[in-house]
């Protein structure tokens, strides 16, 4: 294309910038977009151009990108919720850029810690969303997105790694993958493998088929409250004794959520008690860190006791509209909760964990209150 396209903020990144349009660009000649400021994207970790009078927007100006490397662009950035618009530049150029739509208000959002704090996020949840291009509207990107940036987050998370005292060193590199393919690319995804991997004779095993379920981590709370010796359960519909065929689909649980982007595991724990229960901790206890399913899916638990007032027992309504959320809580005594551990009421895992490691933390949670 021949007309000048203006970038801005993390499009205007040349890893990014290249994920997106898979193209290198040329010359990046530094311009500003006047009466335009920069904000937090609705998908956390971009960011977006809105009209604010008066305010300049630092960015550059590439000449030299394809028409399908331009479309690549206006796809991701659709999906962001921005619109591709003529603009003047500071300089008198006329270019073409993404912004968000007139009257959008948007929070201000400060770039100077962004590469260090979100880069590789941002790349390695690039690289799954242009993997849809071609394939999905750009509302079926907008959509996917959240996930898109939960996975890559996710992902991110998991090259910390953990202790291999007992279990075997060998590297995930040593396994030789053949195949990789993804059949279901919705809400959540499912992917296919063929791959052989490193024996403990010393040998490779046979080749063999794979498959798991890609999910995300997950932050899960049991919130208690030492001095009156009560926790918080909430019950809701799940799928999973749904699909099993779960006479009873509705389970007792703890508080529970996504790990989004750009937070810790503890900031979601707290928001999640605030959104399910309307509930703010004092303090959180780290129970575990720990794979659900190791052998079908990728979701990974970070479990923990929330410390809290709960100062009346009984039941209320939680959860958000805006997600569907039909949550009701239980405030029960620590008796009660232990004995749905013995009916068998309790057959949530990460709830029996919690309420076992209550058990043996209790004494000492009660004399610290």
């Amino acid at each position: 294309m021949t007309k000048a396209v203006f970038l801005y903020g993390p499009l205007a990144w040349r890893p990014l910038l290249t994920c997106i349009t898979g193209q290198e660009a040329g010359a990046f000649v530094p311009d500003i977009l006047p009466d335009h400021g920069l904000g937090e994207a609705a998908a956390p970790v971009f960011s977006v151009a809105f009209r604010k009078a008066d305010a300049t927007l630092d960015g550059v100006v590439v000449t030299d990108i394809s028409a399908d490397a331009f479309e690549r662009l206006v796809f991701f950035a659709q999906a962001l919720g921005l619109e591709c618009k003529d603009v003047i530049l500071g300089s008198g150029r006329e270019a073409v850029s993404v912004v968000a739509s007139e009257g959008s208000d948007l929070a201000p959002m400060d770039l100077s810690d962004w590469q260090r704090d979100f880069g590789d996020l941002a790349l390695e949840a690039c690289r799954e969303a242009m993997g849809y291009y071609g394939s999905v509207t750009t509302d079926g990107l907008a959509w996917r997105m959240p996930m898109i940036l939960s996975r890559a987050a996710a992902r991110q998370a998991a090259q910390i790694g953990k202790p291999a005292d007992m279990r075997s060193t060998t590297p995930a590199a040593q396994v030789e993958c053949i195949r990789r393919h993804t059949p279901h690319q919705g809400y959540f995804l499912t992917r296919e493998y063929r791959l052989r991997y490193p024996g403990f004779d010393g040998g490779a095993s046979p080749l063999v088929d794979r498959e798991v379920f890609v999910a995300t981590d997950a932050a899960i709370v049991l919130p208690y409250d030492p001095v009156h010796d009560r926790v918080l359960l909430v019950e809701q519909f799940r799928m999973g004794p749904y699909g099993r065929g779960d006479p009873r689909p509705w389970m007792l649980e703890p508080v529970a959520g996504r790990v989004d982007a750009g937070e810790t595991p503890e900031q979601t724990a707290r928001r999640e008690c605030v959104e399910e229960a309307g509930l703010d901790l004092r303090e959180l206890e780290l129970i575990s860190r720990h794979y659900c399913t190791p052998g079908t899916s990728t979701e990974y638990f970070h479990l923990y006791l929330g410390l809290c007032d709960l100062p009346q027992a009984g039941h209320g309504l939680g959860g958000l509209a805006s997600e569907n959320e039909d949550i009701r809580t239980h405030v029960i005594s620590y008796d009660r909760a232990m004995s749905l551990l013995d009916t068998g009421e309790a057959d949530n895992g990460p709830l029996v964990l919690a309420l076992m490691w209550l058990s043996r933390e209790r004494e000492r949670l009660r004399s610290a209150a």
